[in-house]
């Protein structure tokens, strides 16, 4: 995600499209995606705290431990009550895996499914 924001990708002009590409094999799809989002939000929020100027310095000053602190310091940031508090400004659970495991909809949707018509490449 550093070099998303770097390059420009998360620009409003920026043609970059990202996509999650998964293949949910252990747990359940839904809180699978949710976790994922959740993760790139956060790496996200990680990179735009990147302190760019320490960093251009130590890069210019060919100093990789200082660079590297730099790094750290974005990576090691808990940014997990700040996007909490930004989702329930827009009305958004601040914790979404437990508003969606508190919602049922994983328990309806397979009652729902149960003796139903398979579908799928195979059915």
């Amino acid at each position: 995600m550093v070099e998303v924001v770097r390059g420009g990708g998360l620009d409003p002009s920026s043609e970059v499209a990202l996509m999650l590409d998964q293949c949910h094999n252990i747990e359940a799809k839904i809180p699978g995606q949710i976790r994922s989002v959740l993760n790139v939000l956060e790496a996200t929020a990680r990179a735009l705290l990147l302190d760019r100027a320490a960093l251009e310095a130590a890069q210019d000053a060919n100093d990789v431990l200082a660079a590297n602190e730099v790094f750290m310091d974005a990576f090691w940031t808990d940014v997990r009550p700040a996007l909490a508090a930004w989702r329930e400004e827009r009305g958004l659970p601040g914790d979404p895996m437990r508003a969606f495991a508190g919602s049922g909809y994983l328990e309806k949707i397979a009652a729902d499914r149960v003796g139903g018509t398979q579908a799928g490449w195979g059915a």
